[in-house]
């Protein structure tokens, strides 16, 4: 539940990772063991009897043929194109998938799948030279969001608080095209954080004019009177005033 709407398998969208929702059989009730590939910026978890990896600040999963993705480690999670999936997610080595589907059956352990052969050759086409690369310039890994542990079981966050928990506790800027536009489609979906403890609550309406929307960085949530609201209370007290003064002249 990235953004809130499921979408059927095989569904692609721009940003590369699919609306969240998708069913993927699988149920963590603890944070999983994570281990470093070695030689890769990529973490797998070999307790686990499914293709469960880290990389890049997302969880990622290789399951009936397909990637998905998700910024919590039980989900929910999305499905991610081919096209968009991170080459060094597929440059892992068949070793590491700890649920290895049948069509890996022969392929050398200690290479990546073969990808180009098995989703064809559109997708080889476009990903050419996709299994070459420079592994003394490899990126450092991504730090693991360990904050997560302490969420398990009864605890794990429904899908509304688990960006807001994200940002409070995670700063690490991904550097993958598609991660960056997940999290900044996910900024854009997520409902506004609540206001600080002891501020006062937003004023209704509209923003206005050189006010931040609900939305905005370093949102303000102190309640702003309206000036024009303002200056007619001050003429209406005013006149009060005025009028007053007038009825004590009278009363002499």
């Amino acid at each position: 539940m990235f953004l809130g709407v499921i979408v059927p398998a095989g569904a692609q969208v721009s940003i590369g990772v699919g609306l969240p929702g998708v069913s993927i059989g699988i149920n963590l009730p603890v944070y999983p063991q994570l281990v470093r590939v070695p030689g890769y910026p990529v973490y797998y978890a070999p307790q686990m009897n499914s293709n469960y990896f880290f990389y890049d600040g997302m969880y990622w999963m290789y399951e009936r043929d397909n990637w998905y993705a998700s910024t919590w480690y039980n989900g929910p999670w999305g499905l991610v194109s081919r096209d968009a999936v991170p080459l060094y997610i597929l440059r892992v080595p068949v070793r590491y998938y700890r649920q290895p589907p049948t069509y890996f059956h022969g392929w050398r352990s200690d290479a990546p799948p073969r990808w180009d052969e098995h989703w064809g050759q559109g997708w080889a086409q476009s990903h050419s030279g996709w299994n070459q690369w420079n592994r003394g310039a490899v990126p450092a890994p991504a730090p693991l969001p360990a904050y997560q542990r302490q969420y398990s079981g009864n605890r794990y966050p429904p899908v509304q608080q688990q960006q807001a928990l994200q940002s409070q506790n995670y700063r690490y800027q991904p550097r993958e095209a598609v991660v960056q536009q997940h999290y900044q489609a996910q900024r854009v979906q997520s409902p506004p954080a609540y206001p600080p403890q002891g501020a006062a609550p937003a004023s209704r309406g509209q923003p206005q004019h050189g006010q931040q929307g609900p939305n905005a960085q370093g949102q303000d949530y102190r309640a702003r009177g309206n000036p024009a609201s303002q200056d007619g209370k001050r003429g209406q007290a005013k006149g009060h005033e005025q009028g007053d003064q007038g009825g004590g002249e009278r009363n002499r």
